[in-house]
């Protein structure tokens, strides 16, 4: 039995057969806990993700848990609501437990917590960012060239009143990556990058709306805001439907990710696509590696393109634009 179970190629069909029809009606589990002991591996895999509230983390995470599953590896999953301290210790509990290995978000996290990895000997792999020169090994993109990429687009359709919506930066690479990217952007075109106006807000649509409204109540309020993902991007244009500003006519939005819910706005959002299943396959393939011994790793760059939709125009020099009492005038 324990060989049509761990390693059924190796069984004749018709025996395999007849003990699968056993386990069946038997209801038998193999015991895992005593095949761990007898191999030193559990073959479960933890991913700590800072959300499960909206889709940006899906896509990913859902082709890392089958490229796992292809190889009979179970994956465990927590969320840490994008608190560090909460993150370590979902890590400890998962490596408790016995995890081979752990698929982590971004770089920023107490050297606690690698400290801990290290002493442990747990393997780990960081997705959805990629930052050259450290030891880590990585199966992301650059999220600072791929918001570079995606504000010298807007820079190039004439918009020089650029603000951004961005996530919490403090606790979160990806983030801070992201404004530096757009920085980068307008330094190169000439722009004081340090004067643009950025808000930082929660990943949610509430945020994303309540940040663009800060914004478009300034005294100069901007033609273009690049927003830190699309949840935000999608929060801000419903945020201008709100004040009647008209996207893209009065602003142009842009967002980050290209997840599903860029296609169902109106108009829909240009923004910087991730391959998130590729990031995820990647990534699976990466870990099992490691767990495994292989030598000479090295990490995987994916990369991200601007894929241009309805939310940005040109803009054409002309009245700026005010607000009043909720409502715009031109």
């Amino acid at each position: 039995m324990s060989r049509c179970l761990n390693v059924p190629e190796r069984v004749l069909p018709a025996t395999r057969e007849r003990i699968i029809l056993a386990v069946t009606q038997l209801g038998y589990t193999p015991n895992f806990g005593g095949q761990a002991l007898a191999s030193n591996r559990t073959n479960t895999v933890g991913a700590v993700i800072p959300t499960m509230e909206n889709a940006i983390f899906a896509r990913g995470i859902q082709a890392f848990q089958e490229a796992l599953a292809a190889s009979g590896v179970t994956l465990l999953v927590a969320s840490s609501g994008y608190d560090p301290e909460r993150e370590g210790e979902q890590i400890r509990a998962l490596v408790g437990r016995g995890a081979d290995g752990l698929l982590l978000i971004g770089v920023t996290r107490p050297e606690a917590t690698y400290s801990f990895l290290r002493q442990r000997g747990v393997p780990y792999v960081i997705a959805w960012n990629y930052r050259p020169g450290d030891d880590n090994l990585y199966a992301g993109f650059d999220n600072r060239s791929a918001a570079r990429a995606l504000a010298t687009k807007v820079i190039n359709y004439n918009h020089t009143m650029i603000a951004m919506i961005a996530g919490k930066t403090e606790t979160n690479d990806r983030s801070a990556d992201r404004v530096s990217g757009v920085r980068d952007a307008l330094a190169a075109a000439g722009m004081d990058a340090q004067a643009m106006p950025v808000v930082e807000t929660t990943y949610s649509l509430d945020g994303g709306g309540r940040a663009f409204e800060t914004l478009m109540r300034r005294h100069n309020p901007p033609t273009a805001v690049i927003c830190g993902n699309d949840v935000l991007a999608v929060g801000a244009m419903t945020g201008a439907r709100e004040l009647g500003i008209s996207v893209p006519a009065d602003v142009s939005i842009v967002g980050f990710d290209d997840i599903d819910l860029a296609l169902v706005v109106q108009p829909q959002l240009t923004t910087v696509h991730v391959p998130h299943r590729r990031m995820g396959e990647a990534a699976a393939k990466l870990l099992l590696q490691l767990r495994d011994g292989h030598p000479n790793m090295e990490s995987v760059i994916l990369d991200t393109h601007v894929v241009e939709r309805g939310s940005l125009i040109r803009h054409v020099s002309g009245m700026p634009l005010f607000l009043g009492q909720g409502k715009a005038a031109v």
